[in-house]
């Protein structure tokens, strides 16, 4: 994809006319100002966008890091402006140098093949030169062996343009690699090693998507999970995280992900889930793991208090939205935490 091409993508997310941009850019300076948010053009793409509305989710993310920071990490504008300004981008650039290798394949084969016919053309004249021992032209031997040399100096040349490719493809699978690496960073939370958020987003938006298809969300929140960190303080409170994220991986079924959805909070998307019932057990059996956690101090091996979670379940109907969803299963864990925790609703 050409540098053109990339711009113009990105640019179709602010399609409006002038007039239309300095309202929106009205709407989105003073939001800036509000928070302290420095000017800086990431800063200016996510407030923009976030006054353009067309991104929920985005909002939900700059409406929680408000509130969660008293100031705007310069990480978390990173990877906003990453993950939901410019992705489309760097799923096109993993493609293109997916189709650039392609290429160079193809190439690296032609080549190839003609410097294997070219070794063939050349025994073929020595053949002939071993024939002709008394040739019926005279200059006949000398024009073969100029031919001879001029092939040899040919193959040389191509044999140099084949090892330049080798070297192209070398370099491109590398950088592919980097793609790939740094891809796998924007999709995993660090911490958990799980999906992080905006990745979970669309790994639920597919699932929707798919017709004929049951698919369960659930959602779970540590219980009292600020006390345990200022008591114990947040490295141990990591370790809870780590803990609890690897009894997700290790509980999820076939066509199942989880992800840490925030803080404390984690989800779990279920597909081909036929009802309620066997969303709802299979959360009953991930809270009981949950609480079954024991973990130690590492200074004195002493046991932490009983970890616990909450957990709210819903099962998608037809005319549900990603919104709609959420919306459910957020509002069922908060019914399970104000009913006394550690429950399924």
């Amino acid at each position: 994809m050409s540098q053109s091409e990339t711009r113009a993508t990105v640019l179709e997310m602010y399609p409006e006319d002038s007039r239309e941009a300095a309202a929106l850019l009205k709407q989105a300076v003073p939001l800036m100002v509000r928070h302290n948010i420095p000017p800086n053009p990431v800063h200016y793409a996510l407030w923009y966008t976030y006054s353009k509305g067309q991104v929920p989710e985005l909002n939900r993310q700059l409406d929680k890091v408000i509130k969660d920071f008293d100031r705007f990490p310069a990480e978390s504008a990173s990877k906003l402006f990453r993950d939901y300004i410019i992705r489309d981008e760097l799923e096109d650039a993993r493609a293109g140098q997916q189709q650039a290798i392609n290429l160079v394949d193809d190439m690296a084969r032609d080549v190839s093949r003609s410097v294997e016919g070219n070794r063939n053309f050349q025994t073929s004249l020595v053949h002939c030169l071993d024939m002709l021992e008394a040739p019926t032209h005279e200059r006949l031997p000398d024009i073969l062996s100029e031919l001879q040399q001029s092939t040899r100096l040919m193959q040389s040349q191509q044999e140099h343009f084949l090892s330049q490719l080798h070297s192209a493809q070398d370099e491109i699978k590398t950088l592919r690699s980097k793609l790939e690496r740094a891809q796998l960073a924007a999709t995993i939370d660090g911490l958990t090693e799980l999906l992080n958020r905006a990745a979970f987003t669309r790994v639920l938006e597919r699932a929707l998507g798919r017709p004929s298809r049951g698919v369960a969300l659930v959602m779970l929140d540590i219980d009292h999970f600020k006390q345990f960190n200022d008591q114990y303080g947040h490295p141990l409170g990591d370790r809870v995280l780590q803990h609890v994220a690897q009894t997700l991986r290790h509980s999820l079924p076939s066509h199942a992900n989880a992800a840490r959805y925030g803080g404390e909070e984690f989800c779990v998307v279920l597909e081909q889930c036929p009802d309620l019932a066997s969303a709802r057990a299979f959360a009953e059996q991930l809270r009981l793991k949950i609480q079954s956690l024991r973990i130690k101090a590492r200074g004195d091996g002493k046991v932490l208090d009983t970890i616990t979670a909450s957990f709210g379940v819903a099962l998608a109907v037809p005319d549900d939205t990603l919104d709609s969803l959420l919306t459910r299963a957020d509002d069922a864990l908060y019914q399970a935490k104000r009913n006394g925790r550690n429950q399924v609703i």
